[in-house]
Parts: structure tokens; sequence; C-alpha cells
């Protein structure tokens, strides 16, 4: 025998309806990605005539040549790309999408932040919208715009894969806020916008993670902006530096406990350089470093970001681990010529 079960509705009675009929997937797919190929393509047309080709010319023994991306920012002319594309560059040249050529000027780089801002007398010229870069999400749809191996004006789409990464750049230092995305990029990428689904710039793209696939980072747009401005402004990113060398160290237990440390480790002075502030402080080497004007110091990436403009010159308290004291020494950091 055949059970027959009735569908129930909420109230308790048989609804008596006839069960929907099956939706159909194939057109739901076809529209989703219909959507996704409209936003890919409303970015890329928003955002490829402000995204320009940028041609080095470098001394290094013989005349060098190499390139990367850039995109304009403002209508008067201001460019952002990566530092390592143009540091050291001898000559700059930009070819915009209009197939125009300018020569550019190098307003100023910063190789802490790989970021660079140039500068052409061109017009019209047009400029790219900023994004939030704080606002992204994980899986969030952007896409790269560049000049891979000389191909104008590429377009590769992905998601945002993570956000909060971290890249050490050309000077040593870390870059902190990094995105991470799947967008396919290669070498001439580099400099290039990455935009929203919106066509909003949220970062500059600068390196993929070789030989791993789908790797790409880039830097976010509140980081390149804070930079630019400086270097419009000041045409350099000023920063201190105590004149030593270190190596982060795992502190002993029993110094944790005895000095009431929040950090497990701290930055081992391996070398002191003559004549710098650390050795004027009363640096030696053995000291481990755990902490400047009482913020805790756990490794050397930490130091780094301590040692901003506002320091230089001032006089700070640097808290030293020595043989089984604490020390705390005054210090005055200089500004950093790298």
């Amino acid at each position: 025998m055949i059970q027959r079960i009735d569908r129930m509705d909420e109230g308790g009675g048989e609804t008596g309806q006839v069960p929907p009929p099956v939706q159909d997937l194939g057109a739901t797919n076809g529209d989703l990605l219909d959507a996704y190929s409209k936003a890919v393509i409303s970015a890329a047309e928003k955002v490829s005539p402000a995204v320009v080709n940028v041609e080095v010319e470098r001394e290094g023994g013989r005349r060098a040549r190499g390139g990367g991306s850039g995109f304009v920012f403002t209508p008067d002319g201001f460019i952002l790309t990566n530092s390592h594309v143009v540091h050291g560059a001898r000559r700059i040249e930009i070819t915009l999408s209009d197939g125009r050529n300018a020569s550019a000027d190098l307003v100023g780089d910063d190789p802490a932040t790989d970021v660079a801002v140039l500068r052409i007398s061109a017009h019209p010229l047009a400029a790219v919208e900023m994004g939030d870069s704080r606002s992204l999400r994980p899986g969030q749809i952007v896409i790269a715009i560049g000049n891979p191996y000389g191909y104008q004006c590429t377009v590769t789409a992905g998601v945002v894969s993570a956000l909060g990464r971290s890249l050490r750049s050309a000077s040593g230092r870390l870059i902190d806020d990094v995105i991470q995305t799947d967008a396919a990029l290669n070498p001439g990428n580099s400099g290039g916008p990455l935009v929203d689904s919106r066509g909003r710039v949220i970062g500059v793209n600068t390196a993929v993670i070789w030989p791993a696939q789908g790797i790409a980072l880039a830097i976010p747009m509140h980081t390149a902006k804070f930079v630019a401005s400086i270097l419009i402004k000041e045409g350099k990113v000023r920063r201190g530096y105590l004149g030593l060398a270190g190596q982060n160290v795992p502190l002993p237990r029993r110094a944790v406990l005895l000095h009431e440390l929040s950090i497990e480790s701290g930055v081992l002075v391996v070398s002191v350089e003559e004549g710098g502030p650390a050795e004027r402080a009363g640096l030696v080497e053995g000291d481990v470093i755990v902490g400047i004007d009482d913020q805790p110091i756990g490794s050397i990436d930490e130091l780094h970001r301590r040692l901003t403009e506002e320091r230089i010159g001032t006089a700070s308290m640097i808290s030293v681990l020595r043989r089984s004291g604490m020390a705390r020494l005054p210090i005055v950091p200089e500004e950093s010529q790298a």
C-alpha cells in the first residue's frame, strides 16, 4: 500500500497545494555570471583610462631598462606606483592609455611602504576614484589592472583572499595590513590599481609570492594615500633610527615574571654603530630591548613601528634587560637616511 503524506501549513491544516516547480538553476547561474561580468567590465572601463605604463632607465654600470604600472590619482598629474618600480631611476617615461607619452618627475618614494609618487604635465587626464580599503572583507570581488610584460591595460579578477597580511619591504621594514588576493599578477603589474566592483581603487598591486599560484599582495589604499600625501608635501617620509643591529630572541621565563613583562620576546642588541644614538645612550652588545617609552617591544618590527617621525630628535626612554636586571636609558633617535 502506498501511504499518502500530506503537507501541513503552519496552522496545522492541509494545504492541498501543488509543490512549486523545480527552479531553473541554469538560468540563475547564467544571471549571476552576467552580473559578475558586467561588474568587472564596468570597473575596468571606469579605471583603465587612468592606468599608465611606467618605463624607467637606470644607471648601474650599464643602462638598464625596466618598468611597471601606475595610475593617475589627481587630475593635475600626480601618479601612484611602487617604490621598487622607480627607485634609483635616471629617467622615467609614462605612456598613457590613449598612447600619449610624457616624461615624469619623481616627487618622492618610500621604500619602507613600497609607495612612490610621480608627476607629469599632460592634459586632459583621467583620474581614479579612491575607495576605502578599511571596509574590505575576505571574499569580496576585486579587479587588478596593469601592464604585465608590456601588455597594456590587462584586466584580471579575483577575490580578497585575506586581510592584515604583512610584507617585508626592500628597506627591511615590515609593511602591515597588506591585502592578499588571487587576482592574477605578473611582472609589470607592480604599481597598478586593485579596484572593487564599483571601480574604486582600494590597493596598489605590489608583489606575487613565488612559486605559489594565486597569492598576490597589494598595499592598502589607506596606507598609500597617507604616504602619498607626505611625499607630495615633503618628498620623503621621515623615520627614526637608533644605530644598532638586533635580532629577535625569546625572553627567559624568570625575567618575564620578575619584571612583570607583558611580552615573551625582545630584541637582542648584536652590534652598536659607533657614534650613533644607541652608543651615546649607553646600549651595549648583549642588551635585550623590551620597551620604549613604556610601550612593550617584542620584535625588531615592533621597534621599527615605534620609531616614527615624532620621535626624531626627541628624548625617549628605552628599557633593556642587562644581565639579570632592568636598565632604562634615555635615547634620542636620529633621522634615518635609508
